[in-house]
């Protein structure tokens, strides 16, 4: 159900996150977003999870997905905006 804002909220923003696939088993996280994103952390559909701490702008972490089935694997970002304590998630697949 979409519900109004709250007044003093902060607005939606860009999801800062690039994906270079280019390395087939080991895709390249990029934050190129204009604040640091905070407590950063990765799952995988296929078990695993990873805790990254804080990812700066500009920044760049490349994620072992080895013996993940390529085809099938989800990873879920999920993140805290800067200052905030709101927390985003954001998916993607090979």
């Amino acid at each position: 159900m979409l519900r109004a804002l709250e007044p003093g909220r902060s607005r939606p923003y860009r999801v800062p996150w690039s994906v270079d696939r280019s390395d087939g088993a080991h895709p390249t996280l990029t934050n190129i977003g204009e604040e640091p994103a905070d407590f950063v952390r990765v799952f995988r559909s296929d078990g695993p999870s990873e805790h990254l701490g804080q990812v700066l702008p500009g920044e760049n972490v490349t994620l072992c997905l080895c013996g993940a089935d390529l085809d099938a694997v989800v990873v879920t970002l999920a993140w805290y905006r800067w200052l905030t304590d709101e927390e985003y998630c954001w998916r993607f697949v090979l």
